[in-house]
């Protein structure tokens, strides 16, 4: 077998305070959203902020989340907290800051009000319990759901969408025929596809396996069905534009054309994948949720195990400016991350 490169792992459990940089507050707007670390944590009035003094860098902000997205104009990573779930209280995500380090640049950015205080915001903030996320042409797209808190209130599938320099809500689109969706990919010309996991049972239906395309005028379709999917949950696209998926239920990552066309099939180290990175030259990185490792498909080669043993690996993201992987790791409420240097 051939020997994995050396790479650094450096998990962040995110809940002490160190010393370190402070920032500026995030955008003049008049949409309620958080400051950086400093006080007020929600703006005043007149929009006046005092940042932490240069010494003081605060870990934490991090809980349950499932994805994280890179945002090239701040500088930062974007990671939605899934908060408390639907059964318990509605309206409780909130999204955060990430520097490069770990630590937090804005513990809460979107959602930095209590539930009970997001209706009364103009316009009205829902954010329940978002699992994948992507930026595209200025908006934060999250894969969010609505319902679920009871046995008799079903779930119903939301892309919500956000203006990425100011906070504010600017619109959503319903899957009625999805109760959940997993993770989420927007094309530039505004094309949404997102996968619905399904059924996870021992006898599942593979009916329930889709992944989903919406249209630039909010329609959804279904895109894909059942085998060869099995269990889909990560998602990307690569240069060529197709369209790339991630099996839960095995440890195959399918490459599909925008028609639809299966057109190959590569395999991950381990099974259980959830998180997906393609990069400019084809390689793919793919993160096991269920095993905890790391591979890495170099184009026409079979998969290495880069790195292992990292806690509930969810839905990664790129940060390009220190080359690293980031890696939500779920209910263990932190990040790791894995350095390709």
């Amino acid at each position: 077998m051939k020997q994995p490169l050396p790479l650094t792992i450096t998990v962040l459990f995110l809940i002490g305070i160190a010393s370190g940089p402070a920032l500026a507050q995030e955008t003049p707007s008049s949409y309620p959203v958080g400051n950086p670390v400093g006080t007020p944590a929600v703006p005043s009035a007149d929009q006046s902020f005092a940042p932490a003094s240069s010494n003081v860098t605060v870990y934490g902000a991090i809980y349950s989340a499932e994805s994280c997205t890179y945002d090239p104009e701040r500088d930062v990573i974007v990671v939605p907290n899934r908060g408390a779930p639907q059964s318990a209280r509605t309206n409780d995500a909130f999204i955060s800051f990430i520097n490069h380090d770990g630590s937090v640049r804005t513990p809460r950015w979107i959602g930095v009000q209590s539930p009970s205080a997001r209706a009364e915001l103009d316009p009205p903030l829902t954010l329940n319990h978002p699992l994948g996320s992507d930026i595209a042409n200025g908006t934060l797209h999250l894969a969010d759901q609505d319902g679920g808190t009871s046995e008799d209130d079903p779930s119903v599938a939301v892309v919500r969408q956000f203006d990425l320099k100011t906070g504010t809500p600017v619109g959503e689109i319903r899957i009625e025929n999805a109760p959940w969706i997993n993770d989420i990919e927007v094309t530039n010309d505004g094309t949404i596809y997102v996968t619905q996991t399904g059924d996870l049972g021992q006898d599942p239906d593979p009916s329930t396996w889709r992944v989903w395309k919406i249209t630039p005028d909010g329609t959804p379709e279904v895109f894909a069905q059942g085998d060869p999917l099995r269990q889909p949950n990560g998602l990307g696209i690569d240069r060529a534009g197709h369209i790339v998926v991630v099996n839960y239920g095995n440890d195959e990552v399918l490459t599909f054309s925008r028609d639809g066309e299966l057109l190959k099939t590569e395999k991950a180290a381990q099974p259980g994948g959830d998180g997906l990175v393609i990069m400019d030259d084809g390689t793919k990185y793919v993160s096991s949720v269920a095993q905890g490792g790391i591979s890495r498909i170099r184009p026409g080669e079979s998969a290495e195990l880069i790195a292992r043993n990292i806690p509930s690996a969810a839905s990664m993201c790129y940060d390009p400016k220190a080359h690293q992987l980031v890696v939500p790791m779920n209910p263990n409420n932190g990040l790791a991350f894995v350095s390709l240097e």
